[in-house]
């Protein structure tokens, strides 16, 4: 199991960016599906970009050219730099780790991200 820490959230005008950053402990960082998803008030969680431990992204279409996930495998950190932003944006930002090997997955708390018009 992987212990997942989201910071990097807050309150920032439409256009602005933000950078959302997770902190993984307890597990083999390398042997996990880094993703972010996001959950606004009255609406599912949804995916916004996934990332495996060689690179390989997905994002989902609301977001592709505006949001670049990364991740330092070395630091055990994962990223979500977030440009143009929406009013849309608005909602909570989960981290997400996905084991390969046995298709478990841990969330975080999650950081809010709030998009002013």
């Amino acid at each position: 199991q992987v212990q997942l820490v989201e910071s990097g959230g807050g309150l920032v005008q439409a256009g602005g960016s933000l950078r959302l950053s997770c902190a993984a402990s307890g597990s083999i960082f390398s042997r996990n599906v880094m993703g972010w998803y996001r959950q606004a008030p009255g609406k599912q969680r949804e995916l916004v970009a996934t990332i495996t431990s060689g690179g390989s992204t997905n994002y989902a279409d609301s977001v592709k050219g505006r949001f670049a996930i990364s991740r330092d495998n070395a630091k055990n950190t994962v990223y979500l730099q977030m440009n143009s932003l929406k009013p849309e944006d608005t909602a909570v930002y989960l981290c997400n780790a996905r084991d390969v090997y046995t298709s478990f997955r841990s969330w975080g708390q999650g950081t809010q991200v709030t998009v002013s018009s």
